[in-house]
């Protein structure tokens, strides 16, 4: 796989950069550990309200990734739902 392919195929908080990276996409993110976790629990605030106009379930999974940067538990919980994906798309193929 190219530099490029895996670059593409990026999804999370690159630890490097501190960006968000969605694809080819970056987003930056707060550099004061607080400005995340408080990012990542507006996030899933919001999406919490996702039935409101412009709010949506979307900022769920985005507020999670966020927060995983920070704090151990929900890291865990995002790799196992990681290994998770990764299995049943195995077992798909």
């Amino acid at each position: 796989m190219a530099a490029n392919d895996q670059n593409a195929r990026r999804f999370g908080v690159d630890p490097k950069t501190r960006e968000l990276a969605f694809g080819t996409w970056r987003i930056p993110l707060p550099r004061s550990r607080a400005g995340r976790i408080g990012t990542g629990l507006l996030l899933i605030f919001g999406g919490v309200l996702g039935f409101l106009p412009v709010l949506g379930f979307w900022m769920l999974p985005l507020g999670f990734i966020i927060l995983s940067h920070d704090l151990p538990m929900v890291r865990r919980m995002r790799r196992r739902v990681a290994l998770w994906w990764a299995r049943r798309r195995q077992r798909k193929n």
